[in-house]
C-alpha cells in the first residue's frame, strides 16, 4: 500500500501564511505542521512508500521532507503546470508511480485524528471519509450516499449528501480504474478537464465500490483560510489533551500489550492504571514482579504519559479522579467475571460523557506460551517458598483451603468466584494430616509416615503453583524436626504448623475427652529454635500452633506460651479452639496484638465459622485456613452415590449428581 499526498496548490487564500512556502508546511502547533503530522500517521501505520504532487515551492518542499526524518521514502512529482491545472492533473503526472497498488489518497491541507486514519487505513474495502454529524457545506466536497455507500462526489451534491473530506483507501482495482479515468480526462485535449476535480473523473465510473466511513464529530478537516487554521489547530489541542485510561496486571510485557497500548496512545494522553500487587493476588496468578517494578515497566513505554496505582479490580476511583475521555480495553471482558467489571465502568463513563473503547483480544498461543512459562516459575520451589509471606505482606490476611491430593489440589488452585466487580479465590493450600490419613484410611496419629506426606506434597505440588503449609502435627523429636524442616523447605512448602504437644498425637476435636499433654514451655521453643537453625533460607515459616484452649488451660497459658514461642523465633502463631463461640479467638488475638504487632496470626475456624474473612482480618488475623471442608463435603457425595447405585441395581438415579468426566479432564494441566 502506498499513500498520495497531494501538495501542488497554491494556497493562495492563506494569505501571508503561505508566501514562503506551500501551504502543507503550516504549523497546527508548536511541534507539528500538517504535512509532519500526516507523514508520522502514514509512517506509524507501517505505509513505507509516498508519492507527493508539488507545485510552487518544490524545492523548499523537498528540502523540509528530507529535514523530517521520518521512516518513508519519498517520490516528489511536480505538475509543472500547477498554476494553470487542478490535482486531477497532478495525479495524471504521477500515474507512473501509483498503478497496480492499494492507496491511501489525502490533500495536503487535510488534518485529522490518529483515529480517523486508523479507521481508513484498516478498512477493508475502499472507503471515502464523510461525516453524518457536520453541516452540509456551501463550497466544499459532499457526497451522496446510499446503502452506506458513495455514489458521487462533488460541491454541487445537496440531496441525500453528507459533508465529505478528501481522505480515501481506494483498493487497487478501483483506483485503476479511476486513475484510468483521469488519464482520459487530462489526455482528451479538452483543458476544461485538466482544471476539473479528480472527483468528476470519479463520477464517471463509479460503480458504489467506495464506503462512506462515517467520522461523525471527529477531527478531519481541510484548512483552506486563517479561519480554518484557527478552529483546527484549537481543535487539534484539545485532542491531544484528551485523557485515555487504562489498566494493566500483568508483569511481562508483550507485543500484544505494545500494540494496544499504541492504538491507546493515539486517543490522547494515556494514563496507566497499575493493579496492586492485592488486587492482582486476589484474582490471578501471584505476580512475579512487585508494584513498584510493574509500575517502572510502564512508565517505561513510549506512549504513556503517567502511571498510576488503581488499587482494586474496579475502576470507579480512578475514573472519578481523573474523568478520562476515554477507556481503552481488549474485548475479552465482555462476558465472564470482568463483566461486572465492565458495566461499572460503561455506567461511569456515561455519567459524564467519556466514552468505552474496545478492540480485539488476541488469543495468539504465543501469548499463551509466555503465561505457561510464568506459572512454571511459579510452580518452582524456590519460588513457591517465598510467596506466602509475600502474600502475606501483600494483602494482610490470606486465605488458604485443604487439599489431600493433586485432584483437590486443582479444586484449591482453579476455583474463582465473581463478586463484587471482582473475583475471589484461595491464596494456599494446607495439607492436613488428618484429611491426608482420613484419605489412606488411617487414623490421625501420626501413623501415616512423613514418607508418605511428603509423596501427597508432591502430587500437588506436580499440578499447581500456589503456596502450601503443611501441618506437621508434634514435629515430633526435635531431632527428627530439623530434618523436616530441611525437606519441607526444599520441596518449596512455604510454611509448617506444629502444635505444642507430646507423646502420642490425638486429633485437636477430641479436646479434654481424650489424654492429651501439651510440651513444656521450654521444650517447644528449644524445638521451634532448632527448626530455624536448620532452615536455609528466610522464606520458609515455621508455626507453632498453641493447644492451651482447646485443653482447656486457660487465656493466660495460652499467652503465655504465644509470646515465648514467638521470642523463640516462631514466624507465625496458630490459635486453636473447639467453641463455637468466638468470643476467646478474639480475645485472644487482642491481647496478642496489643503487644505483637507484627507476627502472623493463624486461625482455623471450623467450629466457630460464622465469623468472615473480613472482619478477622479486621482484628489482625493474618491466615485463615478452612481446614477440612474438600474432605467432608467429598465423603458424603461418594457414600450417597454408592448407595444410589446399591438401590437401584444401576448408575442411572446418580447421573444427575455426578459431574461430568470432560469436566474433571479441564482441570488438569496438559503438561502433566
Amino acid at each position: 500500500m502506498k499513500a498520495l499526498i497531494l501538495n501542488s496548490g497554491l494556497g493562495s487564500r492563506m494569505g501571508v501564511l503561505t508566501s514562503e512556502h506551500p501551504k502543507c508546511m503550516t504549523e497546527i502547533s508548536l511541534k507539528e505542521t500538517i504535512l509532519s503530522r500526516q507523514l508520522k500517521l502514514i509512517a506509524a501505520a507501517g505505509i513505507r512508500e509516498v508519492v507527493m504532487t508539488t507545485g510552487a515551492f518544490d524545492n523548499v518542499l523537498v528540502n523540509y521532507c528530507n529535514s523530517l526524518d521520518i521512516p518513508v521514502h519519498i517520490t516528489f512529482v511536480k505538475n509543472p503546470v500547477y498554476d494553470k491545472t487542478n490535482y486531477i492533473y497532478s495525479i495524471y503526472c504521477a500515474r507512473e508511480y501509483l498503478k497496480d497498488d492499494d492507496l491511501i489518497l489525502m490533500h495536503g491541507d487535510l488534518v485529522f485524528e490518529n483515529t480517523v486514519f486508523d479507521d481508513v487505513v484498516s478498512s477493508g474495502m475502499s472507503c471515502m471519509t464523510v461525516s453524518s454529524t457536520h453541516e452540509l457545506p456551501e463550497k466544499d466536497f459532499k457526497a451522496v450516499i446510499a446503502d452506506d455507500k458513495v455514489q458521487k462526489v462533488g460541491i454541487e451534491f445537496f440531496n441525500d449528501a453528507m459533508a465529505a473530506q478528501p481522505l480515501y483507501k481506494i483498493l487497487k482495482d478501483d483506483w485503476n480504474k479511476w486513475l484510468d479515468q483521469i488519464a482520459a480526462f487530462c489526455e482528451s485535449g479538452d483543458e476544461a478537464q485538466k482544471k476539473c476535480y479528480a472527483e468528476n473523473a470519479l463520477n464517471e465510473i463509479i460503480d458504489k465500490n467506495i464506503f462512506a466511513l462515517d467520522v461523525q464529530n471527529r477531527l478531519c478537516a481541510e484548512i483552506d483560510n486563517p479561519e480554518d487554521l484557527a478552529v483546527v489547530s484549537n481543535k487539534l489541542a484539545e485532542i491531544e489533551n484528551r485523557k485515555v485510561y487504562m489498566c494493566f496486571s500483568t508483569d511481562m510485557i508483550h507485543s500484544g500489550h505494545i500494540s494496544i497500548i499504541k492504538k491507546a496512545a493515539r486517543l490522547g494522553k494515556l494514563i496507566v492504571g497499575v493493579l496492586s500487587d492485592e488486587a492482582v493476588v486476589s484474582y490471578k496468578r501471584f505476580p512475579l514482579l512487585p508494584f513498584a517494578e510493574r509500575k517502572a515497566m510502564f512508565e517505561n513505554i513510549a506512549g504513556v504519559y503517567k502511571v498510576v496505582a488503581q488499587e482494586t479490580l474496579s475502576y470507579k476511583d480512578n475514573l472519578l479522579n481523573y474523568k478520562p475521555d476515554y477507556v481503552v480495553h481488549g474485548d475479552d471482558w465482555q462476558t465472564g467475571f470482568q463483566k461486572p467489571i465492565r458495566d461499572e465502568v460503561t455506567s461511569i463513563l456515561a455519567s459524564y460523557g467519556g466514552q468505552l473503547v474496545e478492540f480485539r483480544y488476541s488469543n495468539d498461543e504465543k501469548y499463551k506460551e509466555l503465561e505457561n512459562r510464568a506459572r512454571a516459575d511459579l510452580s518452582m520451589p524456590d519460588v513457591r517458598r517465598a510467596r506466602l509471606k509475600k502474600t502475606i505482606s501483600m494483602k494482610g490476611t490470606i486465605t488458604a483451603i485443604e487439599a489431600h491430593s493433586g485432584l483437590t489440589g486443582l479444586i484449591a488452585e482453579n476455583t474463582i468466584v465473581e463478586q463484587d466487580s471482582g473475583a475471589r479465590q484461595f491464596d494456599a493450600m494446607w495439607i492436613s494430616s488428618l484429611c491426608d490419613s482420613t484419605a489412606k484410611g488411617k487414623p490421625d496419629i501420626e501413623l501415616v509416615d512423613m514418607t508418605s506426606r511428603f509423596r501427597t506434597i508432591d502430587d500437588i505440588m506436580e499440578v499447581t503453583t500456589k503456596p502450601i503449609i503443611f501441618d506437621g502435627d508434634t514435629g515430633g523429636l526435635t531431632e527428627h524436626f530439623v530434618y523436616t524442616v530441611r525437606t519441607l523447605e526444599r520441596m518449596g512448602v512455604s510454611m509448617v504448623i506444629i502444635e505444642d504437644k507430646t507423646g502420642l498425637k490425638k486429633n485437636s476435636l477430641f479436646g479434654t475427652e481424650v489424654q492429651q499433654t501439651q510440651a513444656s514451655i521450654p521444650d517447644f521453643c528449644e524445638k521451634i529454635k532448632a527448626g530455624k537453625k536448620a532452615q536455609k533460607t528466610k522464606d520458609f515459616m515455621i508455626c507453632a500452633r498453641i493447644e492451651s484452649l482447646i485443653l482447656e488451660q486457660g487465656m493466660d497459658d495460652a499467652l503465655e506460651r504465644a509470646f515465648a514461642f514467638a521470642g523463640a523465633g516462631a514466624d507465625a502463631i496458630m490459635i486453636h479452639s473447639r467453641k463455637k463461640d468466638p468470643a476467646e479467638i478474639f480475645e485472644f488475638v487482642e491481647k496478642f496484638r496489643a503487644k505483637d504487632s507484627t507476627t502472623p496470626i493463624v486461625v482455623v475456624p471450623t467450629s466457630f465459622n460464622m465469623v468472615t474473612e473480613e472482619e478477622f482480618k479486621e482484628r489482625g488475623v493474618n491466615v485463615v485456613i478452612y481446614a477440612n471442608q474438600l474432605t467432608r463435603t467429598g465423603f458424603p457425595a461418594m457414600q450417597n452415590a454408592a448407595r444410589m447405585i446399591l438401590e437401584h441395581h444401576r448408575a442411572k438415579e446418580c447421573d444427575d449428581i455426578c459431574m461430568p468426566f470432560k469436566d474433571i479432564i479441564r482441570l488438569i494441566p496438559e503438561d502433566v
